[in-house]
């Protein structure tokens, strides 16, 4: 059994929708923008990423998104308005994520 989120970060559905959307799921993706949350360079080094997206592990793409997110919302994201995610409390909340806490989307 998972223990509870401590705080309201977006639903595991809701991940999966967004890089369904967004690379077809493909971490590995790469083109104009990179891996399964398709970043641009400039998006990517602005949450800590070092190198290209798509040649980073799952987890660091997970956590790198997670951390946009909580800086920005689901503002970056073309797909998530398409999808109509709804934002929560902790979108923009400037709370640096842990990778524990990231662990949770895939």
């Amino acid at each position: 059994m998972m223990a509870p989120q401590a705080w309201a970060d977006p639903p595991v559905n809701d991940w999966g929708r967004l890089r369904k959307c967004e690379s077809n799921g493909r971490y590995e993706a790469k083109g104009k923008h990179y891996g399964a949350y398709q970043f641009n360079l400039d998006t990517w080094r602005s949450v800590g990423g070092q190198g290209y997206p798509h040649q980073a592990t799952p987890d660091e793409q997970d956590y790198r998104a997670l951390y946009l997110y909580r800086m920005r919302g689901w503002q970056p994201w073309t797909c998530a308005r398409k999808l109509k995610l709804r934002e929560d409390r902790d979108a923009r909340s400037k709370r640096v994520p842990t990778y524990a806490e990231a662990a949770y989307i895939r």
